[in-house]
């Protein structure tokens, strides 16, 4: 048989890129003319059969249900002992890389359509033939807002330009996707909800519709811890174990992998979002993923020469054994570049070659790695780098090198922001010359992955939790979460099954907590230590935001870290020290350390 060819979408071109520019999408929407093609190229999209491989519900499937062969990739059975087990490479070295070349499909896809449907214009024809050809995949940049825009989450008509010119309001197709029909494979609550759903309400319930103003409330909750972990992703984690997925690796960070923040964003979305088994059929689940690809590129740009290793398979997929290790050669099913194979992760280290590219590599000298990295850099600390706390704050004191009695901290400039309220004092604004130091403290939180059978998610908080556990998310004293993303029909995935041991870990940074909550005066571990034991809590709550015992889940380890960061004058990023556990903080408390500090 011909295999369908992921190459990417075709043509156009964005000044000082070399290939035109995903957009992000709160600026997208404002772009008439591209805007207006993504939205019929999406419905042409969404109105192909089912079983067309290269419709929206053929490509969503590949991550998960109905668990098919797409386009001959693999064999015609399943491994010994499974039910056909998909492709899905979760938890392992290959999480950034396989999902390169999945969004590049989708926006392929949707492009050859976009192509043609500019054809049908009757007015500035060239101008809507020019606008599909520089026509990519938005991506929603959760680390700046992690709200999206109205015509994501809650419009169910936008307004487009037609054929003949003029503006008219369509049924949006980011806002649902309407299956036809619920395939047969889908479990409950998916087999009774005719189209996706994000935040049902209520839960479970086959009358269950998305919940925008619930969804946008917990979007907005973990906006600082989002952008928190993916600066601390950005700056402090500098192995490919550490930064690609959220199975402990090499110990290389005490900072969320790019897999642990992408899944929070999954499970904080929910309804099909929150289960990988069929996360792929709502439409925002490509805005997520354009944008974990983009952190991919960052992240690459600010560690040159640092790509996938090699790594265990975590139990494999479909093509891959699951005692297999696996790395840069490992092919990518099924993801076809020639008719006789695929592509691998080798092969996607420029975005370039799948024919697109972000805006913050404009005008850059892409040959030059050493500037590259700067610029990022640059970006990275101006973007998400955390300011320091107001020189009026009530914890103006909480550094490890006190400043001198009098002086005010001064906003920070750019390329020295820094990553926690409250730390890295500018020498210079403090009259120093010397290195300044803060203590970084960070609750580590690791569990079995498929010890419930289905997603959920560890709460952290630092002071009293409420009784109603849908108040969890939204309350004063929550400070961030750990997300499992998980397949509920995990008997039916290879890859799944056969990691029911596997461990999740996921970091949530506490210094901005404990500086808007405590008033204390320093972060020294003889001030915060008992500060954590009184006020530090967390509670496990499932996908439909009830209360899950803590006993249910034994495997549960929270731990509290302590690592110092070192800023030197004129450095771009602080120096990382190791972290130095506490295991005292947590210890003794269902879900605590498991063992007491020596």
């Amino acid at each position: 048989m011909s295999h369908y060819l992921v190459t990417g979408a075709q043509g156009g071109s964005t000044v000082g890129a070399n290939a035109p520019n995903r957009i992000e999408i709160y600026d997208f929407v404002k772009i008439k003319n591209q805007f207006s093609l993504y939205i019929q190229a999406l419905t042409e999209m969404f109105n192909e059969s089912q079983t067309t491989s290269i419709s929206h519900f053929g490509i969503g499937g590949i991550h998960g249900l109905p668990f098919v062969q797409w386009e001959g990739a693999g064999g015609t059975h399943p491994i010994q002992g499974s039910g056909w087990g998909g492709y899905c490479t979760h938890g392992s070295v290959l999480f950034p890389t396989w999902h390169r070349p999945y969004v590049a499909l989708y926006e392929q896809v949707m492009q050859s359509h976009a192509l043609k449907i500019a054809e049908k214009y009757r007015v500035d024809k060239d101008s809507w033939r020019t606008a599909a050809k520089n026509l990519r995949a938005p991506y929603w940049d959760w680390a700046a807002n992690t709200v999206p825009p109205p015509e994501v989450i809650s419009l169910q008509t936008v307004s487009i330009i037609t054929f003949d010119g003029t503006a008219h309001p369509v049924p949006n197709p980011l806002y649902q996707y309407t299956f036809h029909p619920i395939d047969s494979s889908f479990t409950n609550p998916y087999n009774n909800w005719k189209t996706t759903i994000r935040h049902p309400n209520p839960p479970g319930s086959p009358n269950a519709t998305t919940n925008v103003p619930g969804l946008s409330n917990d979007l907005k909750s973990i906006q600082r811890d989002i952008t928190s972990s993916t600066y601390n992703l950005l700056t402090r984690v500098h192995t490919w174990p550490a930064f690609s997925n959220h199975t402990p690796g090499d110990g290389g960070s005490s900072s969320n992998s790019l897999e642990a923040i992408h899944d929070e964003i999954h499970g904080y979305i929910g309804g099909h979002m929150g289960n990988p088994a069929v996360a792929g059929f709502d439409p925002i689940f490509f805005l997520h993923h354009a944008n974990v690809d983009r952190m991919l590129s960052l992240w690459a740009a600010l560690n040159p020469g640092i790509w996938v290793s090699r790594g265990p398979a975590e139990g494999g997929t479909w093509t891959i054994p699951g005692n297999a290790a696996v790395d840069n050669q490992t092919n990518l099913t099924p993801f076809w570049n020639t008719q006789t194979g695929f592509w691998v992760s080798s092969g996607t280290t420029k975005t370039a070659g799948l024919h697109y590219s972000y805006p913050e590599f404009n005008n850059l000298n892409l040959g030059d790695a050493g500037a590259v990295q700067r610029a990022i850099a640059k970006y990275v600390n101006l973007h998400y780098g955390r300011p320091r706390i107001s020189s009026t704050g009530p914890a103006l004191s909480l550094f490890a090198q006190q400043p001198a009695a009098g002086d005010a901290l001064a906003p920070a400039a750019v390329g020295s922001l820094n990553p926690i309220v409250g730390g890295h004092p500018n020498p210079a604004e403090r009259g120093g010359e010397g290195p300044s130091v803060v203590h970084d403290w960070t609750a580590r939180i690791h569990f079995r992955k498929f010890e419930l059978g289905e997603s959920f998610a560890v709460l952290l908080f630092l002071g009293e939790v409420p009784d109603d556990a849908s108040q969890w998310r939204t309350c004063p004293t929550f400070v961030g979460a750990h997300v499992a993303f998980v397949n509920s029909a995990a008997d039916q995935c290879g890859n799944c099954r056969e990691q029911a041991d596997v461990v999740s870990e996921g970091f949530v940074h506490l210094n901005s907590a404990i500086a808007d909550r405590s008033g204390l005066s320093s972060y020294e571990p003889n001030v915060v230590t008992p500060y954590l034991r009184d006020n530090l809590h967390w509670r496990i709550q499932g996908t439909d935001r009830t209360a899950i015992a803590v006993e249910r889940l034994p495997s549960l380890e929270v731990t509290v870290a302590q690592t110092s960061l070192t800023e030197e004058p004129g450095s771009v990023f602080p120096t990382i020290g190791e972290p130095q556990y506490h295991h005292h903080i947590t210890h003794g408390r269902p879900g605590g350390a498991h063992h007491a500090q020596a």
